[in-house]
């Protein structure tokens, strides 16, 4: 066996020895050399090759490029190497170009923000058609009460309500009791910490009964969601829905959009008595407010109107959430990969709306005085 080598004087490359893996390193630093000595010739001479694998048939590709192997004038070379040969630069013209390094300065981050925008601009566009398709099968429905998932219905209420009440009862407990702390320690400057009553009921009644139970479930089912539907998609099952003739969304989102809707308001009063709970414990025990003289302000300065504000925020919150969360799995694509990272991108948006939706609503409520 001879190593193959490049003769690069005359007017054509002459490609001679044997191009196999062995020689590589060899060959290598041929195909280097006729690099650096110039442009290819008129011809290339093939004639005196020996052994050829995919190794130097790789090299050879290199060096030549596709569109001149295309038109290879190989006279004397067996047909099978020629065929190797131009399988290989074919193989290798067809993979994808190695990543281009990434540009920095002033019109890159432009193009990186305008980038990002309408990648946000396209998944609302998507967020606010997969809500017109789930009310219109919800209504659809409605009014056909054979067609009712009861079984569907009640399990998930079950997995998103009475699962959650634990861990729900527990946060907005410890965060009455920060929320009466802090309030203790601030109002104490100014002698007025019996207004940490007023403090805890405002915030609790108002916002963060609800918004602590949204994103609870946002974090615990809508993410649950998404990685169920998700692999179901992923192993087909919802194709094999489809050839049954059913609707997916009738099937997977309604009763868990619906079971949605009857728990997260049901939380979120568990939410707001356990916050008032950890209010109350906070001033029994720091502030010698007694839980008699606690409820008693309570009911005293603080109307019905503030917990109907945060109980109407509640339905909203849980539609968007299990929509988003419905929607994401929906759109896996088929790998575990698309799974993880579908279900992350549930999360985020669900906490992101719910957040910008409680804003929007402060504000309006704010506007109407209530």
């Amino acid at each position: 066996m001879s190593t193959g080598r490049i003769n690069t004087e005359s007017q054509r490359w002459q490609i001679v020895g044997d191009w196999t893996l062995d020689h590589y390193p060899t060959l290598r630093g041929e195909v280097e050399r006729a690099r650096r000595s110039g442009t290819l010739g008129e011809r290339v001479d093939l004639a005196q090759m020996g052994e050829l694998d995919t190794a130097g048939a790789g090299l050879l590709s290199e060096l030549l490029g596709a569109d001149d192997i295309a038109r290879l004038q190989a006279d004397g070379l067996p047909p099978e190497k020629l065929a190797l040969l131009q399988t290989v630069s074919n193989a290798i013209a067809r993979a994808a170009p190695p990543a281009r390094r990434e540009a920095y300065g002033l019109r890159a981050e432009l193009a990186h923000i305008g980038r990002t925008m309408e990648g946000i601009w396209v998944q609302q566009r998507a967020l606010l058609g997969f809500l017109g398709i789930t009310l219109q099968t919800l209504g659809s429905t409605f009014l056909r009460p054979r067609r009712w998932r009861l079984t569907p219905l009640a399990a998930q209420i079950e997995q998103t309500g009475v699962d959650a009440l634990p861990i729900v009862a527990l946060l907005t407990f410890m965060v009455g009791a920060v929320v009466a702390f802090l309030g203790a320690t601030v109002l104490a400057d100014f002698g007025a910490t019996v207004y940490t009553v007023n403090l805890v009921g405002y915030s609790f009644l108002r916002e963060f009964g609800v918004l602590l139970a949204a994103i609870l479930l946002a974090g615990r089912t809508g993410s649950a969601f998404a990685a169920q539907i998700g692999s179901m998609k992923a192993n087909e099952e919802i194709d094999a829905i489809r050839v049954l003739g059913l609707n997916p969304v009738e099937i997977l989102v309604l009763p868990r959009v619906l079971a949605m809707i009857i728990t997260l308001p049901v939380l979120t009063f568990v939410g707001v008595t356990s916050g008032l709970a950890g209010g109350l414990v906070v001033c029994a025990m720091a502030l010698d407010i007694s839980p008699l003289q606690y409820v008693s302000i309570l009911q005293r300065d603080i109307d019905l109107i503030h917990f109907l504000v945060g109980m109407s925020k509640a339905p909203v919150f849980a539609f968007v959430i299990a929509v988003i969360g419905c929607m994401e799995g929906l759109k896996v694509s088929g790998s575990a990969q698309s799974v993880g990272e579908h279900t992350t991108s549930s999360v985020v948006q669900s906490i992101f709306l719910v957040i910008l939706l409680d804003a929007l609503a402060a504000l309006f409520f704010m506007q109407m005085d209530w």
